[in-house]
């Protein structure tokens, strides 16, 4: 980027990523095989607290082939939250499942407990097979899959002890929450199993890449024979099912592994970041800015506003304008075309974040001087729109 420009997210680089990829070429293991890969995984596992990682080629691989690996097919339903990228749900249509949307919970912006809960206790019951199923229909409910937002935990406790009660599995999309705790237990490690991105604009990157963990040793052996294109006999090149060629190359590993050596420097700094935004706008009228619940530690992946719903996309318009890159949150998933809803259902949360988000600059190698500058360009642009009372009760 150029000088004057504050991108919203860029990847930093300062361990031995050019140290190990030097080993990549002169070994010549460049491709989905070789020793970086492995290690990543080792990385990624103990990171999350979990016995086993599967490392992928993205994020949106990852949580194709966990849904794979739990049997999530034609006729289920999985439960998502409308508040995402569309990552999770593409997943989900990918295996010809349907997903149902809840409502998230404004103080963590994830899905929404008491939603699952009243979903489940409302509208399923435990089939003759054992399995939850939607009444009338009889749909079984094969997976729950809360999505951590902007690197901020959601409320797992809740949804581990309403989904266990039904016999759901939980699998946590925590491809923006690398490094963040939930009430001190790494986000990502809490469901039976977690995803988790290594893109460009992630706090640690391998240009690429993603991963599963897990505890349960069957589900990560079935992950990587199915990441592996299911081969059965390398040699002879026998295939016991239909695979995927989404093995990590060992480059991206290598510079995501990198990365994973410096996560609580990264989150350190990412942290800052996000104290310095509070400082710089404390007490700016219109405007306020996302915070952590008590019982969290973010890795803060990207800082969130919330502005009136009339000024949003001015002052979005007029913070670009002055290079400074910053975007409204994702459009709902539940009103996405592609999922063709004639009657999508009521998230008035969801709906009201959305309305009224907005995402600031958040690499973490932004300045004070940064940071200032992104604040003084947003309360200029309040003025200019019209200013006005409090942007909502974040």
């Amino acid at each position: 980027m150029t000088d004057d420009v504050l991108p919203l997210h860029e990847p930093v680089f300062g361990g031995r990523e050019w140290e190990y990829l030097g080993q990549c070429l002169e070994t010549g293991w460049v491709s989905s095989a070789g020793p970086f890969v492995e290690q990543f995984e080792r990385a990624v596992a103990e990171c999350v607290g979990r016995a086993h990682a599967v490392a992928t080629v993205n994020g949106t691989a990852a949580l194709h082939v966990t849904l794979v690996g739990l049997g999530v097919g034609p006729g289920d339903v999985v439960l998502v939250p409308a508040l995402t990228f569309i990552a999770p749900i593409n997943a989900v249509l990918y295996r010809g499942a349907e997903v149902r949307f809840l409502d998230c919970q404004a103080d963590t912006l994830g899905l929404d407990p008491a939603a699952v809960s009243n979903y489940l206790s409302s509208r399923t019951s435990r089939g003759q097979d054992g399995f939850c199923r939607e009444t009338g229909a009889g749909r079984r409910v094969a997976c729950c899959l809360p999505v951590h937002v902007c690197g901020h935990p959601v409320d797992v406790d809740p949804i581990l002890l309403a989904c266990g009660e039904h016999g759901v599995p939980v699998v946590e999309d925590a491809s923006e929450a690398l490094g963040s705790q939930y009430k001190g237990r790494p986000a990502g490690g809490l469901g039976l199993a977690g995803t988790f991105s290594f893109n460009g604009n992630k706090i640690v990157t391998g240009g690429g890449g993603g991963a599963v963990v897990t505890d349960d040793e069957a589900l990560a052996r079935r992950l990587r024979h199915l990441t592996t294109q299911a081969k059965s006999d390398p040699l002879l090149s026998r295939h016991d099912e239909v695979g995927f060629n989404y093995r990590l190359p060992n480059l991206n590993a290598a510079v995501a592994l990198a990365g994973i050596e410096r996560l609580e420097e990264l989150v350190r700094a990412k942290r800052a970041v996000g104290r310095w935004y509070r400082e710089e706008l404390a007490g700016v009228a219109g405007v306020d800015l996302f915070q952590e619940t008590a019982w969290a530690r973010s890795n803060q992946w990207l800082q969130v506003v919330f502005v009136a719903p009339d000024r949003r996309d001015r002052i979005i318009n007029r913070l670009r304008g002055e290079g400074i890159q910053v975007r409204p949150l994702w459009f709902p998933c539940h009103r996405q075309t592609t999922m063709g809803l004639i009657d999508p259902p009521d998230l008035p949360v969801t709906e009201d974040l959305v309305s009224r988000g907005i995402n600031l600059p958040s690499s973490p190698h932004l300045s004070r001087s940064d940071v200032a500058r992104v604040a003084a360009g947003l309360r200029r642009a309040l003025r200019e729109v019209g200013g006005g009372g409090p942007g909502g009760t974040q």
